[in-house]
């Protein structure tokens, strides 16, 4: 089990200073255009699509280079664009948590090696292909067992899309 640590007065108050967190951020002109990346397909429109991956009977599930690899090469198959990936890894049975932060939205993980299992979110928008991330993941981990539940986020029929009334 992870050992629990109280953060509390590590915590910096942002609020309290003033000001708020200095994370790189982008402020869109009044003159500039939203882009909007909804996707259309099929008679409907939505934000993206959401793969819910569960891998079972597989390997390699605590291996941190594996992983990373898994994942960047997952982004590249799926056209998608990285922005930061973060893993951590935990003791003593060397599952792995983690995220893959993309343009496009994420990719993330969560694995039980002691189970020989694995659960992945793939989600992403615009252009990228996420089912294409599903033989590299197949590839890496060789799983006996592939569960997969697509999710069309935000989907609505063309029809009846008010966005653009």
């Amino acid at each position: 089990m992870q050992e629990a640590r109280d953060l509390s007065s590590e915590v910096i108050d942002q609020e309290a200073a003033g000001s708020v967190a200095d994370w790189p951020a982008y402020t869109q002109g009044e003159d500039e255009e939203r882009l909007d990346f909804f996707i259309e397909r099929d008679g409907h429109r939505y934000a993206g699509t959401h793969l819910i991956i569960d891998l079972r009977g597989a390997s390699r599930l605590d291996d941190l280079e594996v992983m990373e690899k898994a994942l960047r090469d997952s982004i590249k198959a799926a056209k998608a664009t990285l922005l930061h990936i973060h893993l951590h890894h935990f003791t003593p049975n060397g599952g792995i948590s983690g995220v893959a932060v993309l343009a496009e939205s994420h990719i993330s993980v969560h694995t039980w090696p002691e189970r020989n299992f694995a659960a992945f979110d793939v989600f992403m928008c615009g252009e990228s292909e996420p089912v294409k991330a599903i033989p590299v993941l197949e590839e890496a981990f060789a799983p006996t067992q592939v569960d997969v539940e697509e999710i069309l986020r935000g989907k609505v029929s063309i029809d009846e899309d008010d966005y653009l009334s």
